[in-house]
């Protein structure tokens, strides 16, 4: 028995979600130009055999308003869900594993490279209001989101959110199978990481430490789950290319995941956030 085989078995009766990071909709209309934005990832589940499908979320909403839709989905779909987050698709899996009754629906979850504490990135792009102002007007244009999309990602909003959950997040991750993934960038990068090396080395140098560009290793801990470190810039766990294996990466970590045996829940569920 193959190795895929073998996970297509253990995936059977699941449906796999991909949630898109900021700008991921964006990303992957533009594949006939080149531009692989989990599309291998997808593809290959597929071909497999695995139920999938992408939630297709604006991406720059507000990372609370994401959460909802995705527990609406996640509440409506008949079988159990593996759920796959890359950057601010991870956040809001999260605030999503959250809410009541959707953390039993779930049997897995792989967050790629999410700043659950927050990008000095979003922090530096959002110092100014007028900066702020024609980020939300583009994004309403665009029908992606608003200003508060970006807002959600910064260090004061993030870091306050995880200490209001951490609760919640500290039973979830006790019962429920959850890693996260972050990238450092190498240097010298490949060339496909090389537009994000100097953002990664300015965030060193405010003290945030490595990271992928956009997002600091230290963004992507999440108490209670596995984390792992791995060589590259902010795509290099989603998309294509040489020296890179992103259907590699998720046959290993789904492989990893679902090994796990789930814990039975706590039987009194901690605080969950209400819905807005």
């Amino acid at each position: 028995m193959t190795g895929d085989t073998a996970l297509a078995l253990r995936l059977a009766g699941h449906r796999v979600i991909l949630c898109y990071g900021l700008f991921g909709e964006v990303m992957a209309g533009l594949r006939p130009l080149g531009l692989d934005y989990m599309a291998g990832q997808r593809a290959w589940l597929a071909r497999i055999g695995v139920d999938v499908s992408v939630a297709r979320l604006p991406t720059a909403a507000p990372v609370e308003a994401n959460a909802a839709r995705l527990a609406d989905l996640i509440l409506g779909e008949a079988r159990p869900v593996v759920l796959v987050g890359h950057s601010k698709g991870g956040v809001e899996a999260l605030a999503a594993l959250l809410r009541p009754g959707v953390a039993t629906r779930c049997r897995a979850f792989l967050a790629l490279q999410s700043p659950f504490h927050g990008s000095p990135i979003a922090d530096a792009a959002l110092a100014h209001g007028p900066v702020r102002q024609a980020a939300h007007h583009v994004l309403r244009f665009a029908g992606i989101g608003d200003g508060q999309g970006l807002l959600d990602l910064t260090c004061p909003v993030r870091q306050a959110w995880m200490r209001e959950h951490a609760e919640a997040i500290a039973a979830l991750t006790a019962h429920l199978p959850v890693a996260s993934i972050a990238t450092a960038i190498a240097d010298p990068p490949g060339w496909r990481d090389r537009p994000y090396l100097p953002l990664a080395r300015w965030m060193a140098r405010i003290g945030a430490g490595p990271g992928d560009g956009l997002v600091p290793v230290a963004s992507t801990v999440l108490p209670g789950a596995r984390h792992a470190v791995l060589t590259g810039g902010h795509r290099a766990l989603v998309a294509a290319g040489p020296g890179r294996d992103p259907v590699g990466l998720l046959r290993r970590e789904l492989g990893l995941l679902l090994a796990a045996t789930p814990s039975p829940p706590p039987p009194s569920p901690a605080r969950h956030p209400q819905s807005p």
